[in-house]
């Protein structure tokens, strides 16, 4: 039996992934889905990293999912506790020194943004059109009333490793992101981890638009791992 320890992106909790963890659960699997201190002044990604240490507890065959933000906390665990596989669902990727601030700027966030917004037609406020326009409309509503806090303290420091962790490392990319384009994301999973994204359907969360796929998909890199 393996342990899925999923790690949120930023100002969410951990009933994102609730479907994901159902899937997983079903095939048999334990799952971890970590809460981070994402409304707490005084946790940076240092105090992330031991939150979801302590979550993991003295679990094994550990396979690391993280999305969107949880890119940056996602290597100092596995710098902390074996992982057989890491897995970045949409996440940002961070390069050495670089603190998550800096990040948008470094990789063009804001210039790839734009241009997707024009594609789009769409506002750039509009949150459901930016970040769910794929998931079912129930469930865009519930997220809305799970969206928490993010405090800035994580954004402000460099990103401490010198290099990414030893670990296999996967990353799967949703096609239909609106939030992170994917041209825009093909390009930093190429540049920043040397290799090609799998991809999938999806919005920013694919784990309420299309967890049996996803589930099927991490159960598929588990037993190619």
């Amino acid at each position: 039996m393996a342990t899925y320890v999923l790690l949120p992106g930023a100002g969410t909790d951990t009933w994102y992934w609730h479907l994901l963890e159902a899937e997983l659960r079903g095939r048999g699997q334990d799952v971890v889905a970590v809460d981070l201190p994402c409304d707490d002044d005084t946790a940076g990604l240092a105090e992330y990293a031991d939150t979801a240490v302590r979550a993991v507890g003295d679990r094994t065959d550990l396979i690391v999912v993280a999305h969107s933000f949880g890119g940056f906390t996602a290597p100092l665990v596995c710098e902390r506790v074996p992982v057989d596989l890491l897995v970045l669902l949409q996440a940002q990727i961070p390069a050495p020194g670089e603190s998550p601030g800096e990040w948008w700027g470094n990789t063009g966030f804001e210039q790839a943004r734009r241009e997707q917004d024009e594609r789009d037609g769409r506002y750039p406020d509009d949150t459901v059109a930016l970040f769910h326009h794929d998931t079912p409309p129930e469930l865009a509503a519930q997220a809305q009333e799970h969206a928490r806090p993010q405090s800035a303290t994580p954004f402000m420091k460099p990103w401490p490793l010198a290099a990414w962790p030893d670990v296999p490392t996967k990353f799967l990319l949703s096609r239909d992101d609106r939030f992170f384009p994917a041209a825009y994301m093909r390009g930093i999973v190429r540049e920043r981890l040397g290799i090609a994204p799998d991809e999938m359907a999806g919005d920013h969360c694919p784990m309420l638009g299309h967890p049996r796929e996803l589930a099927d998909r991490l159960e598929a890199y588990r037993t190619e791992a």
